[in-house]
């Protein structure tokens, strides 16, 4: 870290560092499957399943890519296309679900226990901000009011690691890349992505996994209270 200017802000990705959004997904997929299977009751719904839903809106958000980047957009056509795929259409069906969905996706969602400590330690030195390829809104998952800025890669154009995204977080921020530092649990979307702006990367690694990527972070922590001692020494 020499030659460095210290860090003065901090951006931190949303999706599996600050909460488990696979967790809360099939969760919310598991409700909206249930009131699904009550408007189309039969076998073609009940041989539905969350694994397949999930494939089902994958393909569509590839179809979709370049021309919808509103999250909330591509998963109602996600949900229309489910519906076709039981062999009905039914767009209003499909509004429903997808407002079921949300709600439970944003309402039901559980910050990890360590992110509100960690949030009120760094807010008394640092600009702190949201820098996700996600749509986890800070108002709708229990952050209202915590960050100095946002960036949905829904909003830029493009998603990390595209630099990008990060560019538009220091322009935010007012700071320049070297002065933003950034955590992340994806060594390909954040840690690439940050190391090639020259930025300072933090990979939060909670589950202790392998790195064979040859991608390589500043910093690698396995909870988010380890930052504390790492800004001290980013300084």
């Amino acid at each position: 870290m020499n030659g460095r200017k210290p860090v003065k802000v901090i951006s931190f990705d949303g999706d599996m560092t600050l909460w488990d959004f696979e967790n809360v997904m099939w969760h919310s997929l598991s409700i909206t499957l249930k009131e699904l299977r009550r408007h189309i009751p039969g076998q073609v719904s009940a041989d539905l399943t969350v694994d397949r839903m999930i494939e089902i809106r994958n393909s569509v958000a590839a179809e979709l890519k370049g021309k919808i980047v509103n999250l909330e957009e591509i998963r109602f056509y996600a949900f229309k296309r489910t519906i076709e795929f039981l062999g009905f259409s039914d767009d209003t069906l499909a509004t429903n679900l997808n407002d079921l969905y949300l709600k439970h996706r944003f309402e039901d969602i559980e910050l990890y226990p360590d992110v509100i400590p960690t949030m009120d330690f760094l807010r008394r030195d640092f600009s702190i901000g949201l820098l996700s390829n996600g749509n986890g809104y800070p108002e709708r998952c229990g952050l209202p009011g915590r960050f100095s800025f946002v960036v949905f890669s829904q909003d830029v154009g493009v998603e990390k690691p595209d630099a990008g995204m990060f560019f538009a977080a220091c322009k935010l921020a007012g700071c320049a890349p070297c002065e933003l530092m950034h955590i992340g649990d994806s060594l390909e979307s954040d840690v690439a992505g940050v190391n090639r702006i020259g930025a300072v990367s933090v990979w939060l690694n909670r589950d202790a996994k392998q790195n064979d990527s040859g991608i390589v972070p500043d910093y690698e922590i396995r909870s988010l209270t380890e930052l504390a001692d790492i800004v001290k020494r980013s300084r």
